[in-house]
């Protein structure tokens, strides 16, 4: 008798130490609400990740820009076009070369950089440095805190994220990539490989008109891809969104994204090495300061 209570015993005590026998109604519901946590925090962990580039719109108005929405593209009619910049000597000194035209009625003026290579700057320019041959305010500033709009990376480091505008432009390993996207991989490659990464509203995507609103007039600047070619394009007067980007578009622009444009200042330096300012150098001067996060494109002399 001893020994069958003996075996009975054991036989209960391997059972519960095996995980023999039915589940009891409490460790089902604990691992039911373990399994709900992991899930949970999955899935915060994957909204985190993506949230670094596609942060929350950020309405505030820029110092030079208004915030505004980005409508629906427009097709245009495929195009058949050719370089613009001249061909000069690969060892030659780099400069800019400046082209005006008038396009639809508006006159613009083209920049192409020669033997330059681009990069991205925060912080007042040095106007006394002879390797920039261009420079133009990049990405807006916030007027409420001084703070970047848009995602912005720095020589690999990010420093500002955000998807308030969809054009972008990225610079990766000295390939220059301009393009409109929700959320592009190439902010994440310019951090892990050193690169720059700056938001603007789109202007041309695929040779495709983007229209921006409101309606009002400044004076509007871009960086374009036309055919592989990089250049800028600035317009001599006031002109809409709509009219500047259409203009970009028989120009022959497959890819576009906005510079600051205004009064925001910057400058280019020819082949005579003489220099053509636009913009207001006297912008910040007296009671207004520059937001320290202000942003510039920089072709540098190769």
């Amino acid at each position: 008798m001893r020994n069958e209570e003996k075996y009975q015993i054991e036989e209960d005590e391997i059972r519960i130490l095996g995980g023999g026998g039915e589940e009891t109604p409490r460790f089902r519901r604990s691992t039911l609400i373990a399994a709900f946590v992991a899930i949970l925090l999955a899935g915060a962990v994957i909204a985190w990740i993506i949230s670094r580039e596609q942060a929350v719109h950020e309405a505030e108005p820029s110092y030079f820009e208004p915030e505004q929405p980005t409508l629906p593209v427009e097709p245009t009619p495929a195009r058949t076009v050719t370089r613009l910049a001249t061909p000069v000597d690969s060892l030659a000194s780099g400069f800019c070369e400046l082209r005006d035209t008038t396009i639809n009625d508006i006159p613009l003026r083209i920049y192409l950089p020669q033997n330059a290579r681009l990069t991205l700057h925060i912080g007042r320019m040095n106007k006394q440095d002879t390797t920039v041959i261009y420079t133009a305010q990049a990405a807006d500033i916030r007027a409420d805190n001084g703070k970047i709009v848009g995602a912005f990376v720095l020589q690999g480091t990010p420093r500002a994220w955000g998807l308030s505008k969809r054009g972008f432009c990225a610079i990766i390993n000295d390939e220059i990539t301009i393009g409109v996207a929700d959320n592009s991989p190439l902010f994440e490659e310019a951090t892990e490989k050193g690169g720059y990464f700056f938001r603007q509203y789109p202007l041309v995507d695929n040779g495709m008109l983007v229209e921006n609103n409101p309606k009002n007039k400044a004076v509007r600047r871009a960086i374009c891809d036309r055919i592989g070619e990089i250049f800028m394009v600035e317009s001599l007067q006031p002109e809409s969104f709509h009219d500047f980007a259409q203009a970009l578009v028989d120009l022959g622009v497959d890819h576009a994204v906005y510079l600051v444009g205004g009064n925001a200042y910057g400058w280019a330096v020819d082949q005579a090495g003489t220099r053509h300012e636009f913009g207001d150098d006297n912008y910040y001067t007296g009671r207004r300061r520059m937001p320290r996060n202000t942003s510039y494109i920089v072709w540098r002399k190769k």
